[in-house]
């Protein structure tokens, strides 16, 4: 089974390659999510429920269960889908994105959720300063314009639309977190100011995930701490793997 990695917004699937050169398989799968570098299905929204509908697909064409990574935005994918399809997932782990009724959006989601607001915002959009804002939130300065040089137009629709369909995403989504399955791992940065460290452990709380790993970090652990999260990541792998064959064992 591969494993599969879910960025967040508004990065790109590139965001995992620091983090990929850390990890020994080599059957690893970065997403690009629909809108984001990416190019958008027919008749596609670009909604919360269709961002997961659509991993959720991805999954299925995969034919067995994965390990299933996401941060940020990619982090309360993979909790949506692990809790609505729990047969495709052999275990999880994530981070930097609170799925939480009592989380308070940052700022500039704020900003993105406002009709007019956001599309002005997008319309004087600044690389510079965007660049800026994400290398203080602890993305290194290289990985923050490489990512804001990847913003377009189709990028700013969709990260419009999918913000403005998540304003109660907590609410709704946080009960289903007790239908996760899986064995899980949630990684999160100390010095994370969007998404604040003690959501972590709610999340882990909320899906009895095996492990919390809190890393002098901020928001950007996969980037800023890759070597940590990718040797967290093969020793909750490794687990996964002890604990399926210690089960095949006494099946026999």
């Amino acid at each position: 089974m591969p494993a599969v990695l879910v960025h967040g917004v508004p990065d790109i699937f590139r965001v995992w390659e620091p983090l990929r050169k850390h990890l020994s398989r080599q059957d690893v799968v970065a997403l690009a999510l629909p809108g984001f570098n990416s190019p958008l299905p027919a008749n596609f929204n670009a909604t919360k429920e269709e961002y997961a509908n659509w991993i959720i697909r991805q999954l299925e064409d995969v034919g067995e269960p994965v390990d299933l990574v996401g941060h940020d935005w990619g982090c309360m994918l993979t909790m949506r889908v692990a809790s609505l399809r729990p047969d495709l997932i052999r275990s999880w782990a994530v981070g930097s994105g609170p799925v939480s009724a009592t989380y308070e959006w940052h700022p500039l989601a704020k900003i993105w959720q406002t009709p007019g607001k956001g599309e002005e915002w997008f319309k004087v959009f600044d690389p510079s300063a965007v660049a800026n804002f994400m290398a203080k939130a602890g993305l290194p300065m290289e990985s923050a314009e490489e990512a804001v040089s990847h913003i377009d137009q189709a990028m700013g629709d969709c990260i419009l639309r999918l913000y403005r369909s998540a304003l109660e995403v907590g609410k709704q989504w946080q009960p289903d977190l007790r239908k996760v399955q899986a064995p899980g791992l949630v990684f999160w940065g100390k010095e994370d100011t969007t998404c604040p460290v003690e959501f972590a452990n709610e999340l882990a709380s909320d899906t009895r995930a095996r492990r919390v790993l809190k890393l002098n970090a901020g928001h950007w652990t996969i980037v800023e701490r890759s070597t940590e999260v990718a040797q967290a990541l093969e020793h909750h792998w490794a687990s996964v793997d002890e604990t399926a064959k210690q089960a095949k064992g006494e099946q026999q």
